[in-house]
C-alpha cells in the first residue's frame, strides 16, 4: 500500500456517502453501501471512519470544502472585475442552476436536514451555513450596502429556500432566484434605489 492509498480511499468513502445521501437520503447510507459504492473494503471504512455520525459529518465537511472553495472564487472574479448586481446575479445563476450540481445540493439538504436530528453533524452543518454567510458578506461589501454582516443571513436564506423549491420541483432555471436577489439588494440600499455603485440589473 503506498502512502496515498489511504488518502484516496477516504476521499473515495466519501464521495460515494455524498453520492448515496444525494440519490437516496441519509437513511440509505449503510456501511456496506457506502464500502461497495466506494470499491473498498468494509474494514477500510470502519479504519477511516469509527461512526456513522463521523462519516456524514466529514462528508458534509468535504462538500463544505469544495464549495466555498468554488464560491470563494466566484468572489474574486467580481472583486477583480467589480461588483455590479448584474454581474453578481449572472453568479448566482451559474452556480444555482448548473444541473450537474444538483446531487451535491441535495445532499447538503439532507445533511442540515440530519443535523437537526443528530448533535454531532450540528457543528459540521454550522459552518456551512457560516461559509455561505461569508461569501453573501463578501458580494453584499463588493456592491456598497450597508452593513453587509447583518443581511448575508437574509441573502443565504433566500438563495436557500428558492434552492429547495427548485430542487423538489425538479426545476433547473435559476432566473427566481436571480430576480429575489434583485429585489431584496435593492431594498437593503438606504434610499431603496440600484443606482449606487452600478447596483443596475433587469430581472430576467
Amino acid at each position: 500500500m503506498t502512502a496515498t492509498a489511504p488518502v484516496a480511499a477516504r476521499e473515495r468513502i466519501l464521495r460515494a456517502t455524498l453520492d448515496l445521501i444525494a440519490a437516496e437520503g441519509v437513511a440509505a447510507v449503510t456501511n456496506r453501501r457506502v464500502a461497495a459504492a466506494a470499491e473498498v473494503s468494509l474494514g477500510s471504512l470502519t479504519y477511516h471512519f469509527d461512526s456513522q455520525s463521523e462519516l456524514l459529518r466529514e462528508s458534509l465537511l468535504l462538500y463544505m470544502q469544495e464549495e466555498t472553495e468554488r464560491r470563494e472564487q466566484a468572489a474574486h472574479e467580481l472583486e477583480r472585475h467589480g461588483a455590479t448586481l448584474e454581474r453578481v446575479v449572472e453568479m448566482v445563476e451559474q452556480l444555482a442552476g448548473d444541473p450537474t450540481e444538483a446531487p451535491r445540493q441535495i445532499a447538503e439538504l439532507e445533511l442540515h436536514l440530519q443535523a437537526a436530528r443528530d448533535p454531532q453533524l450540528r457543528e459540521a452543518s454550522r459552518g456551512c451555513f457560516q461559509a455561505h454567510d461569508r461569501i453573501a458578506v463578501a458580494a453584499l461589501t463588493a456592491l456598497g450596502i450597508p452593513d453587509a454582516q447583518r443581511h448575508a443571513g437574509t441573502v443565504v436564506a433566500l438563495v436557500t429556500g428558492l434552492a429547495v423549491r427548485r430542487l423538489a420541483e425538479g426545476g433547473a432555471d435559476a432566473s427566481g432566484t436571480a430576480e429575489a436577489l434583485i429585489a431584496l439588494v435593492r431594498g437593503l440600499r438606504p434610499d431603496g434605489s440600484s443606482e449606487a455603485r452600478g447596483l443596475t440589473a433587469s430581472a430576467r
